[in-house]
């Protein structure tokens, strides 16, 4: 099965400058990351604040220019194209952002921004203003909304526009960037829940930028864990949840609400971005660390389950987790929907 998107070996620094603009450092946000989706599936890429998940979904789509490594969207070199071709191709791929305040213009009718990538993509000519009304229905708002301006919705309302932005240009792949973390609880569940139908109803592909290992659990097919600027762990999610092999994989889970277990402890603080740790990157906070493991640098080992860990196959059992239940967040709050589809 060939990938929809393949990156490999991509890197991203950003330089640290003095009050002179003299380079003095570099923060690592990504360093190294190899990943691919096939068409269809839905992958989360998860990790602690800081980790370069965000600054790796940018790089996916080259609204951030890597300092090396290669980019490949159905066989073609993204980094190779020109503006104008990338421009063209960027049709297929969108981003939700994570702050729905934040994503659309204030200056624009709610009919103009999601009409904007119609007209940039010549898409719908003579009928846009009905495709608008379509898309609207189609995530849960009444078309005649369409006039209306952004501050004049909630956070979710305005999430629900982003979200007909995107689809507007009919793509194949879409990256959502914590697109409910600056939500209130109950409305996350409906975006959720949206964005899930509309997975399966539209056969998209989507990566899931996200920390909520609780909705990753119940929409992802496979799980990319990063730390550092790395991927630590990358697996089919069932599988991943399952039976963790690396240390941090597990103190993460551990972490999520619900499952009965003891949060596993971390020793020490995050290391600096700036000047990451030798060898294996976690090493400073795992409980299991090997003098080795301050020396050497573990690749991602596996098959269809990779771990970076030199000691994966000899860990204890990870405890077990509960089986997989809708998250109370993920059910369908009729009242709250109401509430928040009605202005």
């Amino acid at each position: 099965m060939t990938a929809l998107l393949e990156a490999k070996g991509l890197v991203r620094h950003f330089p640290i400058r003095d009050a002179l603009g003299r380079a003095k450092g570099a923060v690592r946000a990504v360093d190294g990351v190899s990943l691919f989706v096939y068409r269809g599936e839905v992958l989360a890429v998860v990790g602690e604040s800081g980790c370069g998940k965000s600054t790796l979904g940018r790089l996916l789509l080259r609204l951030i220019e890597p300092d090396s490594g290669t980019l490949h969207f159905e066989g073609e070199d993204l980094r190779a194209l020109s503006a104008s071709a990338l421009r063209k191709r960027r049709r297929r791929m969108q981003l939700i952002f994570q702050d729905p305040f934040g994503s659309l213009d204030p200056r624009m009718t709610v009919e103009a921004a999601i009409a904007e990538p119609l007209k940039l993509h010549g898409l719908h000519k003579g009928r846009e203003r009905e495709r608008v009304a379509e898309l609207l229905s189609r995530v849960g708002l009444r078309p005649e909304l369409a006039r209306r301006w952004p501050h004049e919705f909630s956070g979710g309302q305005r999430q629900r526009i982003a979200i007909a932005r995107a689809l507007a240009s009919e793509p194949e792949l879409i990256i959502g960037d914590e697109p409910v973390s600056a939500l209130d609880v109950s409305v996350q569940a409906q975006v959720v829940n949206l964005l899930a139908g509309l997975i399966k109803e539209l056969g998209l592909t989507f990566i899931l930028i996200s920390h909520d290992l609780g909705v990753v659990r119940q929409v992802a097919d496979r799980v990319a864990v990063m730390y550092l600027g790395k991927i630590v762990e990358e697996g089919a999610a069932e599988a991943l949840f399952r039976n963790p092999r690396h240390p941090y994989t597990r103190a993460l889970l551990a972490a999520v609400p619900g499952q009965g277990q003891k949060p596993a402890m971390l020793e020490g603080d995050i290391p600096s971005p700036v000047a990451p740790p030798s060898g294996c990157r976690f090493h400073t906070r795992c409980p299991f660390a090997q003098p080795y493991c301050r020396e050497v640098e573990p690749e991602l080992d596996g098959l269809t389950h990779r771990a970076a860990c030199h000691f994966q196959d000899s860990l204890p059992p990870a405890p077990p987790l509960r089986e997989a239940e809708p998250d109370a967040r993920l059910r369908h709050l009729q009242s709250f929907f109401d509430r928040e589809t009605t202005p």
